[in-house]
């Protein structure tokens, strides 16, 4: 009788351990998918981040005078050099923000507050147009400009476009 109760409880034993391990086998089967099914997301994320990434460091070239080899040498062929140029029509523009009138001279909007119109932002597109933006602390804008250069130092600008934007 002895032996049939040992025998019964190693055979219950036995098939108990059997359980276990085909339940921690199909446990870890589980896991182990979604883990490699999280590892296969997390790849084409971080593709998918890496691209965005590239296109923007891309599009932070495109419409800027510095990357635009065009641009740069339509004013090499005119005898200016590049280094001096683009620092010489900011400042000039940065210049047109000392004025004793009440309307800037670029600006096509007053000043709707007590402070004055001032160009904040200015960026070269290329030879012919800049994009500059524009406050008064409360109200802002933007403005499309185009430049000439008369007699190598005479720096003409004309507002193309511009629009103000609503607080």
């Amino acid at each position: 009788m002895k032996n049939r109760i040992f025998m019964y409880l190693f055979i219950f034993t036995f098939l108990l351990v059997i359980f276990q391990y085909v339940n921690s086998k199909n446990i870890i089967e589980d896991y182990d998918k979604k883990l490699t099914n999280y590892m296969e997301m997390n790849a084409s994320l971080k593709d998918s981040i890496r691209l965005i990434e590239d296109n923007k460091a891309l599009d932070m070239y495109t419409f800027k005078f510095d990357t635009n080899d065009d641009a740069m040498i339509y004013w090499e062929k005119q005898g200016f050099q590049i280094s001096e140029f683009v620092p010489f029509i900011k400042d000039e523009l940065m210049n047109l923000n000392i004025y004793d009138t009440e309307d800037h001279p670029l600006v096509p909007y007053a000043s709707m507050t007590d402070k004055k119109m001032l160009i904040d932002q200015i960026r070269m597109l290329n030879h012919k147009w800049i994009i500059a933006s524009f406050t008064d602390g409360t109200y802002w804008g933007e403005m499309l400009l185009t430049y000439e250069i008369e007699d190598r130092k005479n720096l003409k600008f004309r507002v193309v476009e511009s629009t103000i934007y609503q607080p």
